[in-house]
């Protein structure tokens, strides 16, 4: 109990500062902007130069990675609804579906039509789904990808498995994929399982992954009953 009341007392000062450090980085992000614009409007030519397409790039990963920061520091924030969870997790499939077949991956589903309804916060789990989904997809590199989400019930409530067969992860990879700012892809932020595991946890459900390097990856996700 003192060691889970440490984690939480330290969980609570590093989301503060993340709030400070988003805040005071935010104020000048946008002058910067502004300024930038005003330079546009009064010499064109400069749009023109290669390097103002990095200038733009780069602050818009900054503006990513704000609002990423965002995104964690309220993931524990939770407004509630009775759920369908099979329509709703139908939804979320179909609706990530497009960017799949546009890559040529292949999306499996098996979600039964009579999962128990839950209490959940739509808009997070539509987010935390979608962070994992994103990570399948972008962990597949071959012509042959497939993702499957399969979701059952359970004693104690509704397992949903998000299965991959791309690169995998090594046992050393999976002790960090969830803290903070740890990412093994180029342009990562390092913030989106750690994100979809503070949005789980705080429907006080659990997130667990198994991974074989070059076989693929498979995350499981358990929201209770009640």
């Amino acid at each position: 109990m003192q060691e889970k009341n440490k984690f939480e007392q330290q969980k609570k000062e590093f989301q503060s500062t993340l709030s400070m450090f988003s805040h005071e980085i935010r104020n000048p992000l946008a002058l910067i902007t502004s300024e930038l614009q005003m330079l546009s409007d009064h010499h064109p030519q400069l749009c023109l130069d290669e390097h103002w397409d990095n200038i733009m790039e780069n602050l818009n990963y900054i503006r990513e990675l704000l609002d990423e920061i965002s995104r964690y520091q309220n993931a524990g924030h939770l407004s509630l609804v009775s759920t369908d969870t099979s329509l709703w997790l139908d939804r979320i499939a179909n609706t990530f579906r497009p960017a799949l077949d546009y890559l040529g991956i292949a999306l499996e589903t098996d979600i039964p039509k009579n999962l128990p309804h839950l209490e959940l916060d739509q808009t997070k789990i539509r987010q935390a789904l979608f962070n994992l989904l994103r990570n399948a997809q972008e962990a597949i590199q071959h012509a042959h990808g497939k993702i499957r989400i399969i979701a059952s019930a359970v004693s104690d409530g509704i397992q949903i498995t998000v299965h991959d067969n791309g690169c995998g992860m090594t046992a050393e990879q999976l002790e960090q994929i969830f803290f903070p700012f740890v990412t093994y892809k180029p342009g990562g932020t390092g913030l989106g399982l750690a994100v979809t595991r503070q949005i789980i946890e705080a429907h006080h459900g659990t997130l667990r992954v198994e991974s074989v390097p070059g076989e693929g990856t498979t995350f499981y996700i358990l929201l209770p009953l009640g």
